[in-house]
């Protein structure tokens, strides 16, 4: 089985009865996040690295059993890397940029995800999720440790939410009965199933597709499938219509069968039931069973992720089918665009406006992740006999000529969310650069001598200026922002990532490292308007 780390077996926030518990008035705190997973801990750690005091209240005492999420893509892992636990994470994670897509028993073609180098993380790690929480939570402890005003607290059940016009209330259970806490804003974070959003009376629009997956984690070893994600249409084992194959850390790998609508689930989840499927596709394999689940694909968000004080993250707001690995990559994406946008408002440095922006972005992040989600279920799993033909064909096609191969769809894979066209974006006024680092992209990391961009870049407004001129520091009505002065000389691969036909180039950089704006050269009436832009000063 796994080791310790990956149990129950050690507590990591148990129950500890807290002052608040005995106030005669509910005490209020500037945020309340409501639970302790993977997204509710990352905006814990990002607005606690800002100073601004925050309490998780989660009905658990520790990470889950179950791998669950396993892919993490590099986007997850950077904002991870500027929480102070994205190193962990990769040295445990198993590393992949490789995928093969299978036909029957052929191959049809492979991908890689990342073919270039000079990049801290890779396109993807497969760690299983309680490892993943390990790490934050171990950051979070060290975050206390050094003074940060961020707290979590276990066995702390949220019953009843009370929305008022400026603040929330409310009713947690505890083993020692019920308390009362307030909070200027409360996060939701409590999963897809969220008794929060039901709470509000607030629902889900979407789709729930008709198939039905059934996963399983084995432990195995001396095989020789190697570090890649390998992905079977209609797998010649006769297991289930397709499957996918994916190593994790610990001799574990996931398999993922396709089984069907109108299935007994209960009969399925049976080990001899499961063994079956196994031993047709792996043969003469020894391996020990280790965690099982069924699924089934969903595509669903709620129509806004803010609701006055309270605001929706992860799993909470959205749901996408697993295929692309879109759901805990997604959601440490709304973390790291609900921090900053908090964090301003409640220093009293941005207007309340600010706030309504996570909503608009996040929502376009979902809606762009949805869209992406339903495509490769519809290719993985064809409704009609029609649909069926025309999948056939395409995989056909694709084993033999390159042209077809962009049509095959095995689950497209995360990539970061870029803003294009909303409302806190500047101008981009620097003749041609590179497009992937345009206006409302996430910024494409780069080394630097022996550093990385990222890391340089940090979690603040930030100026990148690449062979042009600026002052070391602005201040825009109490928001400074400072200059990172870079040249292009001994620096390739920032120069094709930034410059592109351009000369010189100056970058204004969000906190969440998606750039604001772009010029050739530094204006500060130009830098200003943008700023105010950003932070919905105008």
């Amino acid at each position: 089985m796994f080791d310790d780390r990956y149990t129950l077996a050690h507590k990591l926030y148990p129950y500890e009865k807290h002052a608040d518990q005995d106030k005669a008035e509910a005490v209020r705190h500037p945020v309340v996040i409501v639970g302790g997973g993977p997204i509710g801990v990352a905006t814990a750690l990002d607005l606690g690295m800002q100073d601004i005091p925050v309490v998780v209240l989660d009905d658990h005492e520790g990470i889950g059993m179950g791998s669950r999420a396993i892919c993490f893509a590099k986007r997850c892992l950077e904002i991870a890397d500027r929480y102070g636990c994205g190193e962990p994470m990769l040295d445990k994670g198993v590393v992949w940029n490789l995928g093969k897509v299978f036909h029957k028993e052929g191959k049809i073609y492979e991908f890689n995800l990342l073919p270039e180098d000079g990049h801290k993380y890779p396109a993807f790690i497969n760690l299983q999720q309680p490892y993943f929480e390990r790490f934050m939570i171990e950051r979070l402890r060290a975050l206390q440790a050094e003074g940060k005003p961020i707290e979590i607290r276990g066995k702390n059940r949220v019953d009843a939410v009370d929305v008022k016009d400026d603040h929330v209330v409310l009713d947690v259970m505890t083993p020692d009965g019920p308390y009362k806490i307030e909070a200027d804003y409360m996060v939701a974070c409590d999963g897809a199933s969220s008794p929060v959003r039901d709470m509000l009376g607030e629902e889900f629009t979407g789709k729930v597709f008709q198939d039905s997956f059934l996963i399983a984690d084995i432990k195995m070893k001396n095989v020789d499938f190697p570090t890649e994600r390998w992905f079977w249409f209609e797998p010649s084992h006769g297991s289930g219509a397709s499957t996918l194959l994916h190593k994790q850390p610990d001799d574990v790998w996931r398999i993922d069968f396709q089984i069907g609508w109108d299935v007994d689930r209960k009969e399925e989840l049976k080990e001899e039931n499961i063994r079956r499927r196994l031993d047709a596709m792996l043969g003469d394999v020894d391996y020990e069973m280790v965690w099982s689940s069924i699924y089934t694909f969903q595509c669903k968000r709620m129509e806004k992720f803010r609701h006055g004080p309270v605001f929706f993250a992860g799993d909470a707001a959205h749901q996408v089918s697993p295929f692309g690995a879109r759901g805990a990559n997604s959601g440490m994406q709304d973390a790291d665009n609900l921090g900053w946008k908090l964090g301003l408002v409640i220093k009293g440095l941005a207007p309340d406006a600010l706030l309504d922006s996570y909503s608009e972005e996040r929502v376009y992040g979902a809606d762009e992740n949805i869209l992406n989600s339903t495509r490769s279920t519809d290719f993985i799993t064809p409704k009609t006999e029609m649909s069926h033909i025309f999948r056939n064909a395409v995989l056909n096609l694709a084993a033999k000529h390159e042209f077809a191969r962009p049509l095959v769809n095995s689950g497209r894979l995360s990539v970061p969310c870029v803003y294009d066209g909303l409302s806190l974006n500047g101008p981009d006024a620097l003749p041609g650069a590179p497009d992937r680092t345009r206006v409302g992209a996430p910024m494409v990391d780069a080394p630097i001598g022996d550093d990385w961009l990222l890391s340089m870049i940090g979690g603040d407004f930030t100026l990148m200026t690449i062979d042009a001129e600026a002052p070391e520091t602005i201040d825009i009505n109490g928001i400074e922002v400072k200059r990172l002065a870079l040249t292009a000389e001994g620096n390739p691969e920032l120069a094709e990532r930034y410059l592109g036909d351009a000369k010189t180039a100056v970058y204004l950089m969000r906190p969440d490292q998606h750039v604001v704006a772009r010029w050739e050269r530094f204006d500060t009436a130009s830098v200003k308007r943008a700023v105010n832009t950003a932070t919905a000063r105008v």
